[in-house]
């Protein structure tokens, strides 16, 4: 019987059971980021300032953190044994993943520069963009302990999620634009609205590059 291939082909060794371990930091640091802006927009929805200040902050604590795993993971696989297929698929990865931390924290400062009181149609497209937003992250992170557990045929599912979710997104953006220009906003809210719904179309758009990366490994591992 053939062997199944573990995550990345080079799972057993101490060196690359620890760059799994930060691994699998990274996706927990990344996954904190959005649940952080998702608790900012909430606060924001319900004109929460103080709220949403903090929740903000510990969005750029959380990317800063995400940054420093990717540095650390980077330098390893830089100066590690690993062959040159799977340093690569792991580099690729890791900058994956902190793209989609990076995005939310856009997202987040953008948040922080709007200060008018947005209609309310504008309120529930954000809110349901920011719940796809976590939805995705939520089964991208399914999907890599899927892997990680061998769990091909579950992984994949998470990953067809993950991009129907992005398909979502795409429509919701569409939704959240019009509710913008059908709005009469003040001139700086609707550069920063547009921008914010730009930015949060994008984070679900890091979210499936991740996911298709994993998708590539179930693949491989057949």
């Amino acid at each position: 019987m053939k062997e199944i291939r573990n995550i990345l082909g080079w799972l057993g060794m101490a060196e690359e059971l620890s760059i799994l371990k930060d691994a699998q930091k990274h996706v927990e640091e990344t996954y904190k980021t959005v649940k952080y802006f998702a608790d900012a927009v909430n606060a924001f929805i319900k004109g929460d300032t103080a709220a949403k200040a903090v929740g903000i902050e510990n969005v750029g604590i959380s990317e800063h953190q995400a940054d420093v795993l990717r540095s650390k993971m980077v330098s390893e696989l830089s100066d590690g044994l690993l062959l040159p297929p799977d340093r690569e698929d792991l580099m690729h990865f890791v900058k994956t993943l902190d793209k989609i931390a990076d995005w939310t924290n856009g997202s987040a400062r953008i948040l922080g520069f709007i200060e008018q009181k947005l209609p309310e149609n504008i309120l529930k497209n954000i809110t349901i963009a920011t719940d796809l937003i976590v939805t995705s992250i939520t089964k991208l992170k399914e999907a890599i302990d899927s892997i990680a557990k061998n769990d091909l045929i579950q992984a994949l599912k998470d990953c067809e999620e993950v991009d129907s979710i992005e398909h979502q997104a795409d429509d919701q953006k569409r939704l959240l634009i019009q509710s913008i220009i059908h709005a009469k906003l003040e001139p700086t809210s609707l550069l920063l609205t547009y921008q914010l719904a730009e930015y949060l179309e994008g984070v679900t758009d890091k979210i499936e590059d991740a996911a298709d990366f994993i998708k590539i490994l179930a693949i491989k591992s057949k």
